[in-house]
C-alpha cells in the first residue's frame, strides 16, 4: 500500500524548517519526505492543504484501563486515593474491564494524535489485543508489586507476556518489565526484576519520587532517596522508563543522566493529587531524555496529550521565573522523539525521516485559535487543541481520516463501558 501527503506544511522533528513537503509511505514506513519522484503513484492520496503533518505524539506513561475510573475518585489527598479508592475497586477489575477500559482509552488516543503510548497495568495482554485492534503503537508493562518470596508467578507473568506479545503486530506491540515502584515492591523481588529484564534484555518501566512521602521513607528505611536506592539495586543497568520524578535530590540528577534514565514528565497528574511540578528544565539542562506522559484518566482525567505539552512549557517557565525556558520546539521534542526513545524506539519513530516507521497526524490549521500563522511550532504548543487531529496514520496504516475512527466501533465500546462501570460502581 502507498500513501501519499501532499500540500501540507511539514514539521519532521529532525530541525529542518517547516515548510511545504511531500510525504510518501509504503508499507509501514516513510519512502520519501520531500518531492514524489517523477511517475510517482500512490494507492491513497491525502490532500494536506491548510493542515500540518508530524510525527505522531507519543504518551510516554499510562494506565490505559484507568478510563473506567475517570472522576471515580476525585480532590483527594494522594495516598488517600491511591489506598482507600483506586488498590480497591482494581480488585473487581478483571481481563475484560481491561480490554474494554484499553478500547476506550484508544479511541481518545488516536483522537488526539497519540500514535504510541506506554502502558502499565494488569492483565496486559488485554491491553495488547485492543491495542492491535485498534493500530496503536504500544509498549506494555505487567504491574509488577510484591515481595520475591510470594510472587515468583507474577515474575513468570512478565516472561511469558514477553514471549507471546514482544514484536507482534508487525512490531506495534513491545513488552516492558513494570515494577509499580520502589514503595511497593522490596529489593529482594526488585532484584529478581532486575536478574529478569538482564536475562532478556528487557526495559524497565516504574514510578519514581513522585511524592513527598514516597522520598521521605526512603531516607528513612534505607539512607537514600529512591532514585539512589534504584542505581543501588542496580535497576538503571537496564533501559529505564521512570515516570514522575517530582521530588529530586541534587545527587539523582547525575544519577540519572549518567545511566540514561529516560524520565516521563506528567504535569496534570502531579498537579491533580498536590504532587508538585518536576524540575524539568533542570533535568533537561544536566542532559537527562525527558518525555511527557498523561498517566492515567483517574488522576488527569483525560489523555490529551496537547493539554500536557502546553502544561509542559508554561510550568517549565513559571517555576524557573523564566520565559525563555522550555521553548515550543522543545516541548514537541518531549512529545515526539524523546517520548519514542523513552519507549526504546527512537530509532524507528518519532521523526518523520526517510526509513522510519510511517507514524504521522495531520492538524488542521483552519481554525480561529491558530490563526495567524507566524510561527507553527508555537501554535502547536501554545494554541492547538486535540480536537485540531484530523487525520492519523500508524504504522503505515490509517486508523482515523478526517476525524472518523476507521478501527474502532465507539457505539459498541460506549455500550460496553456503560456495562462494565455500572458494575463496579455496585
Amino acid at each position: 500500500m502507498k500513501i501519499l501527503i501532499k500540500n501540507a506544511k511539514v514539521l519532521t522533528m529532525s530541525g529542518e524548517p517547516i515548510e511545504r513537503k511531500e510525504i510518501g509511505i509504503e508499507n509501514d514506513r516513510f519512502t520519501f519526505v520531500g518531492n514524489a519522484p517523477e511517475g510517482y503513484e500512490a494507492d491513497i492520496v491525502i490532500d494536506g492543504e491548510g493542515h500540518i503533518a508530524m510525527p505522531g505524539i507519543v504518551n510516554a506513561h499510562t494506565h490505559s484501563s484507568m478510563s473506567l475510573l475517570r472522576n471515580y475518585a476525585d480532590d483527594l489527598p494522594f495516598w488517600e486515593w491511591l489506598t482507600e479508592k483506586v488498590w480497591p475497586v482494581e480488585e473487581k477489575m478483571g481481563p475484560e474491564e481491561v480490554y474494554w477500559g484499553t478500547m476506550l482509552s484508544n479511541a481518545e488516543m488516536i483522537r488526539s494524535g497519540i500514535t504510541a503510548y506506554a502502558d502499565m497495568y494488569f492483565y496486559s495482554a488485554e491491553t495488547a489485543k485492543a491495542s492491535l485492534e485498534a493500530g496503536l503503537r504500544c509498549s506494555i508493562a505487567q504491574g509488577l508489586i510484591g515481595s520475591s518470596d510470594k510472587d515468583k508467578e507474577k515474575l513468570e507473568a512478565t516472561r511469558q507476556l514477553y514471549r507471546e506479545w514482544h514484536m507482534t503486530g508487525d512490531g506495534l506491540i513491545t513488552v516492558m518489565a513494570g515494577p509499580h515502584a520502589p514503595y511497593t515492591c522490596d529489593d529482594a523481588f526488585l532484584t529478581k526484576v532486575i536478574e529478569l529484564c538482564a536475562e532478556l534484555n528487557l526495559p524497565i518501566h516504574t514510578h519514581l519520587s513522585e511524592s513527598e512521602k514516597e522520598v521521605k521513607d526512603s531516607l528513612e528505611k534505607h539512607g537514600r532517596s529512591p532514585i539512589q536506592h534504584m542505581n543501588h539495586l542496580g535497576l538503571f543497568k537496564q533501559h529505564t522508563l521512570a515516570a514522575h520524578c517530582v521530588h529530586l535530590r541534587d545527587e539523582d540528577f547525575e544519577i540519572l543522566r549518567e545511566n540514561q534514565v529516560h524520565v516521563v514528565h506528567n504535569p496534570s497528574s502531579n498537579l491533580k493529587l498536590g504532587n508538585g511540578i518536576s524540575p524539568v528544565s533542570r533535568l533537561l539542562l544536566s542532559g537527562v531524555n525527558v518525555s511527557i506522559g498523561t498517566d492515567g484518566s483517574c488522576s488527569n482525567n483525560n489523555l490529551n496529550m496537547f493539554e500536557e505539552i502546553h502544561l509542559a512549557a508554561l510550568l517549565a517557565k513559571g517555576s524557573t521565573r523564566d520565559p525563555a525556558v522550555l521553548p515550543a520546539y522543545q516541548a514537541l521534542e518531549m512529545a515526539t522523539k524523546n517520548g519514542a526513545a523513552a519507549l526504546n524506539l527512537g530509532s524507528e519513530t518519532g521523526k518523520i525521516q526517510t526509513g522510519m516507521k510511517a507514524d504521522v497526524i495531520l492538524v488542521d490549521l483552519e481554525q480561529p485559535h491558530l490563526y495567524p500563522h507566524y510561527q507553527l511550532d508555537a501554535s502547536l504548543v501554545y494554541s492547538a487543541q486535540a480536537s485540531d487531529v484530523r487525520t492519523v496514520i500508524v504504522n503505515g496504516k490509517i486508523v482515523m481520516e478526517k476525524g472518523e475512527l476507521k478501527t474502532i466501533d465507539l457505539e459498541k465500546t460506549y455500550y460496553e463501558i456503560k456495562r462494565i462501570t455500572n458494575k463496579l460502581s455496585n
